[in-house]
């Protein structure tokens, strides 16, 4: 009997799948934020070995600016991503419900 896949390895492997709505989200650029998140996790970390060390506080500021612009880049990755797939098939299908939760999620993102 072959193992069903979970929520999360759906989306790690760009499967697509239903989210309780009436469309099936379909993500191309699941591998390439996923990449870019091991990425700031990484950055992350050393800023932490950074203050743990005590480094000066100007060159911390100046790699947190650094990871706030990762994280901008790969949101925009998402979003461009889910508009052009999910958002997309959402409006043919006339999935008011989608469209308002992309509207509240960019309100609490801005």
């Amino acid at each position: 009997m072959e193992k069903e896949l979970t929520h999360e390895e759906m989306h790690k492997q760009g499967i697509a799948h239903e989210h309780g709505h009436s469309h099936v989200h379909t993500h191309k650029e699941t591998k390439a934020v996923l990449n870019r998140m091991s990425k700031i996790i990484g950055h992350m970390e050393a800023v932490k070995t950074m203050v743990e060390n005590g480094r000066d506080c100007s060159e911390v500021l100046i790699q947190l600016a650094a990871v706030k612009s990762a994280i901008g880049g790969v949101s925009r990755v998402i979003l461009k991503d889910h508009i052009d797939h999910c958002i997309v098939d959402a409006v043919k299908e006339n999935d008011t419900v989608s469209i308002e939760e992309l509207k509240k999620a960019i309100d609490k993102f801005l």
